[in-house]
Protein backbone atom coordinates (compact mmCIF):
# COMPACT_ATOMS: atom_id res chain seq x y z
CA UNK A 1 0.00 0.00 0.00
CA UNK A 2 1.20 3.01 -0.69
CA UNK A 3 1.79 6.42 1.76
CA UNK A 4 -2.05 8.44 1.99
CA UNK A 5 -3.50 5.41 0.84
CA UNK A 6 -6.88 4.70 2.48
CA UNK A 7 -6.62 1.23 4.31
CA UNK A 8 -10.42 1.73 5.36
CA UNK A 9 -12.70 4.25 5.48
CA UNK A 10 -15.97 5.40 7.77
CA UNK A 11 -19.21 4.57 6.07
CA UNK A 12 -20.69 7.35 7.35
CA UNK A 13 -18.77 9.40 5.18
CA UNK A 14 -20.30 7.82 2.10
CA UNK A 15 -23.80 9.67 2.10
CA UNK A 16 -21.31 12.67 1.62
CA UNK A 17 -18.66 11.18 -0.94
CA UNK A 18 -21.72 9.84 -3.31
CA UNK A 19 -24.17 12.22 -2.36
CA UNK A 20 -26.89 9.63 -1.70
CA UNK A 21 -29.13 9.16 1.34
CA UNK A 22 -28.16 6.34 3.94
CA UNK A 23 -30.51 3.90 2.51
CA UNK A 24 -28.96 4.27 -0.79
CA UNK A 25 -25.27 3.68 0.74
CA UNK A 26 -26.11 0.40 2.41
CA UNK A 27 -28.35 -0.97 -0.63
CA UNK A 28 -25.27 -0.39 -2.92
CA UNK A 29 -22.74 -2.15 -0.50
CA UNK A 30 -25.62 -4.98 0.36
CA UNK A 31 -25.61 -5.28 -3.98
CA UNK A 32 -22.40 -5.46 -3.94
CA UNK A 33 -21.76 -8.09 -0.67
CA UNK A 34 -19.61 -5.19 0.76
CA UNK A 35 -19.98 -6.32 4.83
CA UNK A 36 -18.45 -3.16 6.91
CA UNK A 37 -16.27 -3.89 9.47
CA UNK A 38 -17.07 -2.64 13.11
CA UNK A 39 -14.37 -0.69 14.93
CA UNK A 40 -15.55 0.64 18.35
CA UNK A 41 -18.67 2.81 17.94
CA UNK A 42 -17.95 3.41 14.03
CA UNK A 43 -18.38 0.91 10.44
CA UNK A 44 -15.60 1.08 7.79
CA UNK A 45 -15.42 -0.62 4.64
CA UNK A 46 -11.76 -1.58 3.23
CA UNK A 47 -9.83 0.60 0.45
CA UNK A 48 -10.73 -2.81 -2.52
CA UNK A 49 -14.27 -2.03 -1.88
CA UNK A 50 -14.23 1.66 -1.52
CA UNK A 51 -12.91 1.57 -4.95
CA UNK A 52 -15.62 -1.02 -6.07
CA UNK A 53 -18.40 1.27 -4.99
CA UNK A 54 -16.61 4.55 -6.59
CA UNK A 55 -16.08 2.45 -9.94
CA UNK A 56 -20.11 1.65 -9.27
CA UNK A 57 -20.69 5.43 -8.63
CA UNK A 58 -19.30 6.13 -11.71
CA UNK A 59 -20.88 3.10 -14.15
CA UNK A 60 -24.56 4.64 -12.61
CA UNK A 61 -23.68 8.50 -13.49
CA UNK A 62 -23.27 6.99 -16.94
CA UNK A 63 -26.62 6.08 -17.11
CA UNK A 64 -25.39 1.89 -15.93
CA UNK A 65 -27.52 -0.18 -12.92
CA UNK A 66 -26.12 -1.97 -10.43
CA UNK A 67 -26.86 -5.36 -11.80
CA UNK A 68 -25.41 -4.56 -15.13
CA UNK A 69 -22.20 -3.63 -13.47
CA UNK A 70 -22.34 -6.29 -11.11
CA UNK A 71 -22.73 -8.80 -13.82
CA UNK A 72 -20.24 -6.82 -16.10
CA UNK A 73 -17.39 -6.95 -13.08
CA UNK A 74 -18.35 -10.88 -12.72
CA UNK A 75 -19.05 -9.69 -9.27
CA UNK A 76 -22.15 -12.09 -9.42
CA UNK A 77 -23.21 -13.32 -5.77
CA UNK A 78 -21.97 -16.75 -5.45
CA UNK A 79 -22.15 -19.70 -2.12
CA UNK A 80 -19.19 -19.38 0.24
CA UNK A 81 -18.28 -21.19 3.13
CA UNK A 82 -18.61 -18.83 6.11
CA UNK A 83 -15.84 -21.31 8.51
CA UNK A 84 -18.45 -22.70 10.91
CA UNK A 85 -19.94 -25.36 7.57
CA UNK A 86 -22.94 -23.26 6.75
CA UNK A 87 -23.00 -21.89 3.14
CA UNK A 88 -23.58 -18.27 3.19
CA UNK A 89 -23.76 -15.57 -0.21
CA UNK A 90 -21.33 -12.93 -1.20
CA UNK A 91 -19.54 -11.20 -3.63
CA UNK A 92 -15.75 -12.11 -4.38
CA UNK A 93 -14.85 -8.79 -2.38
CA UNK A 94 -16.80 -10.29 0.50
CA UNK A 95 -14.70 -12.49 3.57
CA UNK A 96 -15.48 -13.17 6.95
CA UNK A 97 -13.25 -11.74 9.78
CA UNK A 98 -9.97 -14.23 9.93
CA UNK A 99 -10.75 -15.54 6.21
CA UNK A 100 -7.37 -14.79 5.83
CA UNK A 101 -7.29 -17.34 3.06
CA UNK A 102 -10.18 -16.07 1.50
CA UNK A 103 -8.78 -12.35 1.31
CA UNK A 104 -5.91 -13.68 -0.36
CA UNK A 105 -7.77 -16.24 -2.79
CA UNK A 106 -9.90 -12.71 -3.60
CA UNK A 107 -6.90 -10.49 -4.51
CA UNK A 108 -5.19 -13.23 -6.84
CA UNK A 109 -8.60 -13.19 -8.32
CA UNK A 110 -8.78 -10.05 -8.88
CA UNK A 111 -5.38 -9.74 -10.21
CA UNK A 112 -6.24 -12.67 -12.69
CA UNK A 113 -8.64 -11.27 -14.04
CA UNK A 114 -7.07 -7.95 -14.60
CA UNK A 115 -4.29 -9.17 -16.17
CA UNK A 116 -6.59 -11.58 -18.04
CA UNK A 117 -8.68 -8.42 -19.67
CA UNK A 118 -6.69 -8.56 -22.86
CA UNK A 119 -3.82 -6.00 -23.98
CA UNK A 120 -3.13 -2.79 -22.75
CA UNK A 121 -6.11 -0.20 -24.00
CA UNK A 122 -4.44 1.96 -26.62
CA UNK A 123 -3.35 5.34 -25.57
CA UNK A 124 -4.40 7.06 -29.00
CA UNK A 125 -7.71 6.55 -28.11
CA UNK A 126 -7.62 9.04 -25.72
CA UNK A 127 -6.97 11.35 -28.05
CA UNK A 128 -9.35 10.36 -30.77
CA UNK A 129 -12.31 10.55 -28.08
CA UNK A 130 -11.10 14.14 -27.28
CA UNK A 131 -10.39 14.78 -30.98
CA UNK A 132 -14.35 13.91 -31.59
CA UNK A 133 -15.65 15.50 -29.14
CA UNK A 134 -14.27 19.07 -30.30
CA UNK A 135 -15.07 17.96 -33.70
CA UNK A 136 -18.34 17.60 -33.02
CA UNK A 137 -19.49 19.83 -30.33
CA UNK A 138 -19.92 16.69 -27.95
CA UNK A 139 -20.37 17.86 -24.24
CA UNK A 140 -19.07 15.51 -21.82
CA UNK A 141 -20.53 15.30 -18.02
CA UNK A 142 -17.83 15.88 -14.95
CA UNK A 143 -17.96 11.51 -14.80
CA UNK A 144 -17.41 11.27 -17.99
CA UNK A 145 -14.68 13.34 -17.91
CA UNK A 146 -12.81 12.20 -15.27
CA UNK A 147 -13.75 8.39 -16.21
CA UNK A 148 -11.94 9.34 -19.59
CA UNK A 149 -9.07 11.41 -17.62
CA UNK A 150 -8.45 8.62 -15.18
CA UNK A 151 -9.24 11.19 -12.23
CA UNK A 152 -12.08 11.92 -10.18
CA UNK A 153 -15.25 13.78 -10.88
CA UNK A 154 -14.44 16.10 -7.80
CA UNK A 155 -10.69 16.26 -8.90
CA UNK A 156 -12.53 17.83 -12.32
CA UNK A 157 -14.63 19.65 -10.75
CA UNK A 158 -11.43 21.45 -8.75
CA UNK A 159 -9.84 22.52 -11.77
CA UNK A 160 -11.81 25.42 -11.46
CA UNK A 161 -13.85 26.41 -14.88
CA UNK A 162 -11.11 26.10 -17.51
CA UNK A 163 -8.16 24.04 -17.81
CA UNK A 164 -5.97 22.44 -20.17
CA UNK A 165 -4.26 19.08 -20.77
CA UNK A 166 -3.16 17.71 -23.91
CA UNK A 167 -3.37 19.93 -26.54
CA UNK A 168 -7.07 19.99 -25.42
CA UNK A 169 -9.20 23.00 -23.62
CA UNK A 170 -11.89 21.97 -21.69
CA UNK A 171 -14.46 24.73 -20.68
CA UNK A 172 -17.69 24.17 -18.19
CA UNK A 173 -20.47 24.94 -20.52
CA UNK A 174 -23.88 24.15 -18.46
CA UNK A 175 -25.51 21.06 -17.14
CA UNK A 176 -26.09 18.05 -18.66
CA UNK A 177 -29.66 16.09 -17.72
CA UNK A 178 -28.20 13.89 -14.46
CA UNK A 179 -27.60 17.46 -12.95
CA UNK A 180 -23.78 17.47 -13.47
CA UNK A 181 -21.76 19.79 -15.00
CA UNK A 182 -20.95 19.66 -18.93
CA UNK A 183 -17.58 19.97 -20.24
CA UNK A 184 -16.63 21.21 -23.71
CA UNK A 185 -13.95 20.24 -25.38
CA UNK A 186 -11.90 22.69 -27.58
CA UNK A 187 -8.10 21.87 -29.42
CA UNK A 188 -5.62 24.35 -27.68
CA UNK A 189 -4.31 26.99 -30.88
CA UNK A 190 -1.01 27.25 -31.30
Amino acid sequence: MNPGEIDRYPVNQLQDRYSLARSAVYKRMEQLGISPKKVGQRSYIGAQELRVMDELHTFINQGGSAAEFIEARGLRKRPSNNGNGQSSSGSALATTPGDFGGLISAIVSEVIGRVGMGPEPDPLKYFETLENAARNGWLFSTSELAGLMDLSPREVEGFGDRFSEAGFVFSRSGYRKNGEIAWKVTKRLK
